[in-house]
């Protein structure tokens, strides 16, 4: 909601938007067009890794990452867990262990949850007979996610889903005269009002391969519909933001000097949010200082550019050679990240998809904790609530993370007593 703090950050003029295309494009078309509907809406996941202190073994909890954008597998999230329950009553997972059972392994509500706010947005709208749009990418691969969101939209909350993706919005996509997204199908003869755009595509540069499919970001971000996420909130969601935030002074003049209200953030609060975060820098640090720490600690480090979706991160020993060829105009889009390293020695087997039990692996494993929550805002009061949590599990020897990019598979909780 800070465009002046945006504008510094991801900006095309001062900030990453100078040296990134992606970003600077999406921050023109914003500045360009603008907007005619303040509210909008969030669906988030905030993901976390354990991590142990090589010196003192302490463990705790460290955040990977906050995603505003296709925040994925809160519905699968929610079939994995109520299967792993299924387990536990049908066979009691044969007594392998006294954690099993009825209390450990907790419900999970990321479907109704992230539902909830997608039908609290179309309720905002205000507007009868309308439709919540889902603009996918061609060919998706994550769709059996997304129905089972459109499938709780329909049958509890009586709303109707269109799914379209940028290509086919950019025929059936036009805005009225008072800035309503009309949606015109060739098999329909009555054009649909959207009250929603729910994005799961327009993450990455590919989702763009020519200028017409950012015309078509640009129209639906100034329509009336509620946007989910609008531009802004998307540049909101860039590793440059993470690692800006993490300087000193930055979080303490959002949470503590401009926060209203009865909830408040104490100094406490603030401390608290610090602790879960690593160190992290910007590339173009004093001019070659970023360049330089990170050459030298590259053993320790992830380096991030502003990109969504996994596979983009680079790790490690290969950190070096990236820095060789990497222009002095290009650092400014990339962070710098200290390692988060989960505790060793927590085993599993890994059974590759049709493998059976020959393809079985014993493996050293990490789990990677997402907490999904929602939140209205912009016009009126906030509404924002909690909205599940999502599990991934991989091998050790794995650096990326993503299920959909193949490096790892969804898992549930299973609780303990401290």
């Amino acid at each position: 909601m800070d465009d002046g703090f945006l504008d510094k950050v991801m900006g095309a003029e001062e900030g990453v938007g100078k040296s990134d295309d992606f970003v600077g494009t999406l921050w023109k078309g914003w500045k360009k067009y603008g907007v005619s509907q303040k509210l909008q809406l969030g669906l988030f996941r905030s993901d976390y890794l354990l991590h142990e202190d090589k010196d003192t073994h302490e463990i705790s909890i460290k955040q990977v990452e906050f995603n505003t954008i296709s925040s994925s597998f809160g519905a699968l999230s929610y079939r994995a867990a109520a299967m792993h329950r299924y387990l536990l009553a049908s066979t009691g997972y044969y007594g392998s262990s006294p954690l099993l059972n009825g209390t450990n392994l907790p419900p999970n509500n990321t479907l109704p949850g992230l539902v909830e706010g997608l039908a609290a947005a179309h309720k905002a709208y205000g507007q009868a007979e309308t439709q919540i749009l889902f603009v996918v990418q061609d060919g998706e691969r994550n769709v059996f996610d997304q129905r089972w969101l459109e499938y709780e939209l329909l049958e509890n909350h009586g709303i109707l889903v269109v799914r379209q993706t940028f290509d086919q919005l950019a025929i059936s996509a036009s805005i009225s005269a008072d800035n309503k997204l009309i949606i015109t199908l060739p098999n329909q003869s009555i054009p649909i009002e959207i009250s929603v755009v729910y994005f799961r595509a327009g993450y990455t540069p590919t989702d763009y391969p020519t200028p017409d499919q950012y015309e078509t970001r640009f129209l639906l971000n100034r329509s009336r519909a509620i946007q989910c996420p609008s531009i802004a909130l998307q540049l909101a969601g860039g590793k440059k933001v993470q690692e800006v935030l993490s300087r000193p002074g930055v979080v303490e003049s959002f949470l503590l000097y401009e926060s209203k209200g009865p909830e408040r953030f104490t100094e406490e609060d603030v401390k608290e949010i610090r602790s879960s975060w690593m160190g992290m820098w910007s590339l173009d640090l004093n001019g070659d200082e970023g360049v330089r720490k990170a050459r030298e600690d590259a053993s320790n480090l992830v380096l991030k550019p502003q990109r969504e979706g996994g596979g983009n991160n680079v790790y490690k020993e290969s950190i070096p050679e990236f820095l060789d060829g990497l222009k002095n105009a290009d650092r400014e889009a990339w962070i710098a990240m200290e390692l988060i390293r989960p505790p060793e020695g927590i085993h599993n087997w890994l059974v590759r998809a049709g493998g059976g039990s020959a393809g079985r692996v014993k493996a050293d494993v990490v789990s990677e904790l997402g907490i999904f929550g929602w939140a209205l805002f912009g016009e009126g009061p906030t509404v924002q609530k909690d909205a599940g949590w999502l599990v991934r599990t991989k091998g050790r020897e794995s650096n990326e993370g993503g299920v959909a990019v193949g490096f790892s598979v969804l898992d549930s909780l299973v609780l303990l007593d401290a």
